[in-house]
């Protein structure tokens, strides 16, 4: 006995378009994720800062850095690693410990970066 099989390799897995959604998949999820993150920086110095003047929020931007990192950063603010608590000038040297307003918005995002990258899947599982 003899079995002849035809196999009809067309659609998005063959045609280019399933790599092109999960390429638009991970792009928009780099970019969500770091736009959550950099919300939670803000909303961290918002909510210590006691007079805030706006310069150092003013400063805290996203930048890609490849297609699979974009980095939050406050732009090289001289006096933030002393508000974050990782500066030369922090305790002993001073009774200031810092905020860690930065080492808490990166626990917050990577808590919820995998919810979010799940909650965007569907719109791009549909269209492979």
């Amino acid at each position: 006995m003899r079995f002849t099989i035809d196999v009809d390799a067309r659609g998005p897995l063959f045609d280019g378009r399933a790599a092109a959604v999960t390429e638009e998949y991970a792009r928009d999820v780099r970019d969500t994720v770091a736009e959550f993150a950099e919300e939670q920086v803000l909303r961290l110095t918002g909510s210590y800062f006691r007079r805030p003047t706006g310069y150092y929020e003013s400063r805290v931007e996203t930048r890609t850095e490849s297609p699979q990192v974009a980095r939050v950063h406050d732009s090289g603010v001289v006096y933030g690693p002393w508000l974050e608590g990782t500066g030369s000038r922090n305790y002993p040297v001073t009774r200031f410990k810092g905020y860690g307003h930065w080492s808490q918005a990166r626990e917050l995002t990577r808590a919820r970066a995998g919810q979010i990258a799940q909650r965007m899947l569907p719109r791009y599982t549909s269209r492979m």
